[in-house]
């Protein structure tokens, strides 16, 4: 059981890296400054991090030891999220600029500062 349970996760987190490599690259395309880093050829783990204008800066890391979510503005953090909440928040940020591709910063921004 835990040897299945082993490779789901490592499928999971492969999975994760490449749509966070996808996402980065839509992110480009649209004007965003936007990265996405993996180590070595396993794709076990990524860093993701996207500009949103500014000086908002989001931070996806995602490896075998865990998935985090950090957004800044002026060098100051706004949110640290783990986990499922993590990659939910990721979701939003995915659904926006599908639902708002010019102006997706702004509504994004407006939707953290309703959180916050």
């Amino acid at each position: 059981m835990f040897i299945r349970l082993a490779k789901q996760h490592s499928q999971f987190v492969q999975d994760l890296v490449m749509n966070l490599q996808a996402l980065a690259i839509v992110l480009e395309r649209r004007g965003y400054l936007a990265s996405c880093y993996t180590c070595g050829d396993q794709m076990s783990s990524a860093s993701f991090m996207v500009s949103l204008g500014d000086n908002h800066l989001i931070r996806f890391l995602v490896s075998d030891y865990g998935i985090t979510w950090t957004e800044m503005r002026d060098d100051r953090e706004l949110m640290k999220l783990e986990g499922a909440e993590a990659i939910a928040q990721l979701q939003e940020l995915a659904n926006l600029l599908k639902s708002q591709p010019e102006s997706a910063s702004s509504a994004y921004t407006a939707a953290v500062a309703q959180t916050i």
